[in-house]
C-alpha cells in the first residue's frame, strides 16, 4: 500500500469530521425533530427558494431519491408545499416551516461553530476558513467544466 500524500490524509479528515459532525448534528437537532439532512433542506428552500426539486437537489447532499423521500415527508408534516406547474415541482416552506427553521437555526449555528471555537484560536479559524474556500472555489471550477 502506497504512503498517504498530505492532500489524501487532509481528505480524510474532512470526511471523519464531516461524518462525526451530521453524526452530533442529528442528534443535537432531534430536540426540533429535525435531521441534518432536512435542516440543511429547509436552509436551502428559505435562502434561495422557491427551488424546484433538481435545483434543490443540487444544493444538499441527498440524492434524487433520498429528496423524493425527504420532501414528501417534510410536505406531510406541512413544512413545505409543492406546486407543480406542467412538468415542474416548484417547493415553497410554509410559515410553519419557516417558524421550525427559525427556532434552530440560531441554535444550530451555535453547536457547529462550537466545533471550530472550543478547538481551534481565531486567528487559525480564520485560516482554515480562508484555506477551505480556496479549496472549495477550485471544486467548484472543476464541477462547472464537466
Amino acid at each position: 500500500m502506497k504512503k498517504n500524500t498530505i492532500g489524501s490524509l487532509t481528505w480524510l479528515r474532512i470526511v471523519r469530521f464531516t461524518h462525526q459532525s451530521n453524526l452530533l448534528s442529528n442528534e443535537f437537532l432531534k430536540q426540533y425533530d429535525l435531521t441534518t439532512a432536512q435542516f440543511d433542506v429547509l436552509v436551502q428552500i428559505s435562502a434561495y427558494g422557491p427551488l424546484t426539486q433538481s435545483e434543490l437537489a443540487e444544493k444538499v447532499t441527498v440524492t434524487q431519491g433520498g429528496i423524493s423521500r425527504m420532501l414528501a415527508r417534510l410536505e406531510k408534516d406541512r413544512l413545505i408545499e409543492r406546486q407543480q406547474e406542467w412538468k415542474t415541482k416548484t417547493i415553497y416552506l410554509t410559515q410553519k416551516g419557516q417558524e421550525k427553521l427559525d427556532r434552530a437555526f440560531k441554535a444550530q449555528l451555535a453547536f457547529q461553530s462550537s466545533f471550530f471555537e472550543e478547538s481551534l484560536t481565531k486567528e487559525e479559524q480564520k485560516t482554515l476558513l480562508s484555506l477551505m474556500s480556496k479549496v472549495q472555489k477550485n471544486t467548484e471550477k472543476k464541477l462547472s467544466t464537466r
